[in-house]
């Protein structure tokens, strides 16, 4: 009789356990939803979010329309372009083709594009690195190209610009984010395995891992689960005016993948269970170089945990994919708004710290009042300014916060 009480308070004790666990994480995920609902409502976020720990999803949900013009709602299944994040897959599949014997990331760019004068003091892993020093060739795109960029483009057409200039500076002694980097990384893939980079892709990352709802976007997919991008979207905007669309062929190997956010947390998993590559790989992958970049990957901290991390930003939308490997922790945003030189840093940052229980701020609306002329003559006077970002990071080095302006570039984030 004694041992049956025993085990009665055990089994009380137990279960207790697991109702103060699940309130917990319930009031975790309320507060996620509540977060991102005012950035949906104020406008700073019209997208799909995952956020998950420990294998459990703490909240997977959408917010805004997909299409404003006819009122087709973001659900679970939207796709959006994940820009720049594209890099961590071209990484890999150079990574795997150097398991493969087909290349090394020591070679000179030279043994694939002998007609570039400067190629021979420039490695691959200079590529992957942001460490080469070659112009960026999305600096030539601006908006009066939109007729070129919405279509299929030749990739000499991205060659002969890149080629024409002289690196920035000597190869390996600085960093520089440029496009250009990873776009070379996709001829050369396609240079020594004999398929298309895309083909690369699937064959090597999207099949394994069953990432069905990811793409490449030539000539306009009509999947209708693809969400229409918007350059800006607020109380009085026409937000019918979408963003033009970047073909696929034109962000190619630096951000041409579209993604859902359930495929986009199959390959977090990936990273986490280091699948796909071998651990030496892995290892090679995500050991940071200059200024915290590794081989498509940022690595740095958030409120003093490590994080792998990767935004992107181009017309219509905005991605961003952190990963905490000591915690177990993936966020992943995908938005269909946004514009050049844009991110989800500041998001990023609220829902972390949520997460990590630290302080944050709700979105609030802006009042604009007018002040009388005599108040305001009161202030008159010559001033040093001094520009804070919204989305700056808890960081015991500030790196992270210097860097806020280099993730975030045309197909990069």
């Amino acid at each position: 009789m004694r041992n049956i009480k025993t085990l009665t308070l055990i089994f009380v004790f137990v279960t207790g356990s697991f109702i103060v666990k699940a309130q917990q994480t319930d009031s975790i995920t309320q507060k996620l939803d509540e977060y991102l609902n005012l950035a949906n409502k104020l406008h700073k976020f019209n997208g799909s979010a995952l956020i998950s720990q420990h294998g459990t999803i703490l909240l997977q949900r959408s917010y805004g329309y997909k299409n404003f013009g006819r009122h087709v709602p973001d659900d679970d299944n939207t796709i959006y372009q994940v820009g720049s994040i594209t890099k961590q897959f071209t990484a890999t599949v150079i990574l795997k083709l150097q398991e493969e014997g087909k290349l090394s990331v020591r070679d000179k760019l030279s043994k694939y594009f002998p007609e570039f004068q400067y190629a021979d003091g420039i490695t691959l892993e200079n590529l992957l690195t942001h460490t080469s020093g070659i112009y960026n060739y999305t600096n030539d795109i601006d908006a009066g190209d939109s007729d070129i960029v919405c279509n299929p483009i030749k990739k000499t057409q991205v060659t002969d610009i890149v080629f024409k200039h002289k690196p920035a500076f000597k190869p390996g002694t600085q960093f520089q984010y440029s496009n250009s980097n990873y776009y070379l990384l996709g001829l050369i893939i396609e240079n020594v395995s004999g398929e298309s980079y895309e083909q690369n892709v699937r064959d090597l990352i999207f099949s394994p891992l069953q990432m069905n709802h990811s793409l490449f976007d030539f000539k306009h997919s009509a999947d209708t689960n693809i969400a229409t991008g918007y350059k800006i979207i607020n109380d009085t905007s026409d937000v019918e005016a979408s963003a033009w669309r970047w073909d696929s062929t034109v962000s190619y190997a630096a951000g041409g993948i579209f993604s859902t956010t359930s495929d986009m947390y199959k390959w977090s998993k990936a990273i986490a269970n280091k699948e796909i590559l071998s651990p030496d790989s892995w290892e090679a992958a995500l050991t940071p170089h200059l200024q915290d970049y590794a081989y498509g990957f940022f690595i740095d901290s958030l409120y003093g945990h490590k994080a792998i991390i990767h935004g992107g930003g181009i017309p219509g939308f905005t991605a961003y994919l952190c990963y905490y490997p000591d915690e177990d922790v993936t966020i992943i945003l995908l938005n269909n708004q946004g514009w050049f030189n844009e991110a989800l840093d500041h998001i990023n940052a609220g829902v972390s710290a949520i997460i990590f229980d630290k302080p944050y701020e709700l979105f609030h609306k802006l009042a604009f009042i007018k002040l009388p002329e005599d108040v305001l003559k009161k202030y008159t006077g010559r001033y040093d300014s001094c520009i804070s970002h919204a989305g700056k990071w808890h960081t015991s080095n500030g790196s992270a916060a210097r860097r806020l302006t280099k993730i975030s570039f045309i197909c990069a984030g």
